[in-house]
């Protein structure tokens, strides 16, 4: 199995590299060069149902933490090619720490050192929409502004029956990339509180600009979560 994932993560990466050449990204409302001018730290935060147009439009040296499942695997070619740097662990499953502290500290170290994060602020697991606090975390110990950003391809294909309606851009179309507002971290504010804000601004930015898909994204969250339930 393990080795029918590296060579599915090898084809996955091949066809992202030929994606991104075929693909034209537009970006609206980028706040990026200011941050940049004012020697500002910042990290992304995209919905893991974006992961792949976010591959494709991506910063070099960009560090995007990965989770230790097969799913992460099948990931890992695709961002070495694409110039980003895996930084493996996932939240805690069971009591059971899967390596997101040690993921999180290297991450915490990159964005220190003036390289920009990215993490897939609702994955890997879900509910869509649903903010982990890990990009709070980095925020905060690093005093970094979060990027939010919603990239909608103009053609795309939409798995339908994953977690997240998973997206995937079509050869050659062009994506759109839209940024909200950085959200930077207020004195006195603890992780829940920035986190709550961050889940606000990318809930709110794709509800304005991707509105059918903000739909039907939280038809299938409030499905996630029933099904999850009945499963307990």
């Amino acid at each position: 199995m393990k080795r029918l994932n590296i060579l599915i993560g090898c084809i996955a990466a091949v066809f992202i590299v030929l994606l991104r050449w075929s693909c034209r990204s537009r970006w609206h409302h980028d706040p990026r060069p200011a941050l940049r001018e004012a020697n500002t730290p910042y990290a992304y935060a995209f919905l893991h149902c974006h992961q792949v147009a976010a591959v494709i439009v991506r910063e070099r040296g960009t560090a995007a933490m990965v989770s230790r499942s097969a799913d992460g695997d099948l990931l890992v070619p695709s961002l070495c090619v694409s110039g980003i740097i895996p930084l493996r662990g996932s939240t805690r499953s069971k009591g059971k720490d899967k390596g997101g502290s040690a993921a999180l500290e290297r991450m915490v170290e990159h964005v220190r050192g003036g390289a920009p994060g990215y993490v897939a602020i609702d994955g890997p697991r879900g509910p869509r929409n649903h903010v982990q606090r890990g990009i709070a975390k980095l925020a905060l110990a690093t005093g970094a502004a979060v990027v939010v950003a919603v990239p909608v391809p103009r053609r795309r294909w939409i798995l339908k029956k994953t977690w997240d309606r998973f997206q995937i851009p079509k050869p050659f179309t062009v994506i759109d990339v839209y940024f909200g507002e950085p959200v930077r971290a207020r004195d006195g504010e603890d992780i829940d509180a920035v986190r709550a804000r961050i889940e606000v601004a990318v809930t709110a930015l794709e509800e304005q600009l991707d509105p059918a898909e903000a739909a039907l994204g939280k038809e299938a969250a409030v499905a996630s979560v029933a099904a999850a339930e009945a499963s307990n």
